[in-house]
């Protein structure tokens, strides 16, 4: 752009007011007005050829640093780098779940009843099943961990001699469900299974030296979560699963645990008495002795996700256990620690109340709010026993007041869902239907 010169008229001095008192003040007022309006025009040109000059010398100044060799200063330090894009929050998706149990066996070994349930469980708007997978000391695949560790003499079989896990989950991902196999004896094994049998140095004990415990499950043995043998052989049984199999995710739920009388095992009070230069307390609250024990299976559990996410990323590691302040107390289980240190990415809280009041005060708990503000959350809710049915208002009405709080569900179990109960079995699925009336997919994978 040209710069424009403005030449000022000869005869400007000679008319000026101040030099010829003869003009009117008119003539002068008019001659003050040109004066002002050629400053105005003059400044305006000079600033915008300013503005052009300045822009064109950046650029050629920005192409040059271009062509430059990018050689690093020895005289100045490094640039700073920006910190890392925080990682997203974890999803948080609607569970709408069920159990599948060793009570449903008849149903998912024969794989004409598990299409027929499963398809009616995406018709009622279901979007995740937990097949049960390892229960009373045997896997319900074929598995070279247990048969190399002489614990499973046999292999389950559907009714076609199928693979029960691979037909549950090829199934279950075509009618649209995520499949997270259950791992739910954790730590138990019944006293008289091979793994109990067999491996009597992987078992802990009370301090009486009893070691077994009465359960829901009966009477069981429990393995040592603090002994490195029994960690690995979890693990790799763990890892095998996951390996195996297309599945979703794993869960874990208040099994994977111990109950706070044992630990008094000779192993455990060595590795007690070399970590702390101290006996393991008789009192089985001692709160140090409680979270000495807690943060063991703590470790553990963020070294299993760990190992787990290194085989599949996008896995779900899911736990299922009681109340928390119980789970802790009673059973060494601090969930709400694994979910703070942000290895778990699911959680349901079984919360098997016949009272509602009851009900909704387990489910407000502050630890809840804190969880479902990080990561999906869910209730386990029972849907009824063989030998205890549930009614179906009772069951919609805890389903309800969990999800006016934003939370998902997970019944226990599938046959109990309909199977069981005062109403028959159209009732119980209007109820679930009106329950579920809009679809919430969570991405099941398709074969």
């Amino acid at each position: 752009m040209q710069l424009i010169r403005t030449v000022m008229p000869q005869d400007w001095q000679k008319n000026n007011p101040r030099h010829n008192l003869r003009y009117s003040f008119r003539q002068m007022s008019r001659s003050r007005k040109r004066f002002l309006s050629f400053l105005f025009i003059a400044t305006f040109v000079c600033t915008i050829a300013l503005h052009s000059l300045i822009s064109i010398g950046l650029l050629q100044d920005q192409a040059i640093a271009q062509l430059k060799p990018q050689i690093p200063s020895l005289t100045q330090p490094a640039p700073i780098k920006a910190p890392p894009t925080p990682a997203p929050a974890k999803q948080r998706e609607e569970i709408r779940g069920v159990w599948l149990t060793s009570n449903d066996f008849s149903m998912f070994s024969d794989r004409q009843k598990l299409g027929e349930s499963l398809q009616q469980l995406k018709q009622l708007n279901f979007n995740t099943i937990y097949p049960v997978v390892w229960n009373a000391g045997y896997v319900m695949f074929p598995s070279k961990v247990a048969q190399d560790e002489g614990i499973q003499p046999f292999i389950y079989r559907g009714k076609e001699g199928q693979d029960i896990v691979a037909d549950i989950i090829a199934q279950g991902h075509q009618n649209n469900l995520l499949v997270m196999p259950w791992f739910e004896f954790g730590f138990m094994a019944p006293p008289m299974s091979e793994l109990a049998v067999n491996k009597p140095e992987w078992l802990t004990q009370q301090r009486n030296g009893d070691k077994t415990s009465i359960t829901a499950a009966g009477e069981v043995s429990w393995l040592n979560p603090f002994h490195p043998e029994v960690q690995k052989f979890l693990t790799d049984l763990i890892l095998e699963a996951v390996t195996n199999y297309d599945l979703d995710g794993i869960q874990f739920d208040d099994h994977t645990s111990l109950p706070k009388e044992f630990g008094y095992d000779r192993y455990t009070l060595n590795l007690y008495r070399q970590e702390t230069k101290k006996d393991a307390p008789a009192d089985v609250d001692d709160p140090e002795w409680v979270r000495w024990r807690s943060n063991k299976i703590t470790a553990f559990m963020a070294n299993l996700s760990k190992a787990v996410k290194q085989k599949k990323p996008d896995l779900i590691f899911s736990v299922s256990p009681n109340y928390h302040d119980f789970a802790y107390k009673q059973q060494l289980q601090d969930w709400l620690t694994w979910v703070r240190q942000g290895f778990v990415d699911e959680l349901i809280v079984q919360v098997y109340r016949s009272d509602i009041d009851d009900f909704l005060s387990q489910i407000s708990r502050p630890e809840i709010i804190e969880t479902q503000n990080k990561i999906s959350t869910g209730i386990g809710i029972l849907s009824g026993l063989r030998n205890s049915n549930i009614p179906m208002s009772r069951v919609y009405s805890q389903a309800v007041t969990a999800k006016n709080r934003g939370l998902g569900i997970s019944f226990f179990y599938f046959k109990s869902l309909w199977g069981y109960g005062p109403e028959t079995v159209a009732e119980r699925q209007r109820d679930l239907q009106y329950l579920f009336r809009n679809p919430a997919p969570r991405i099941a994978k398709q074969v």
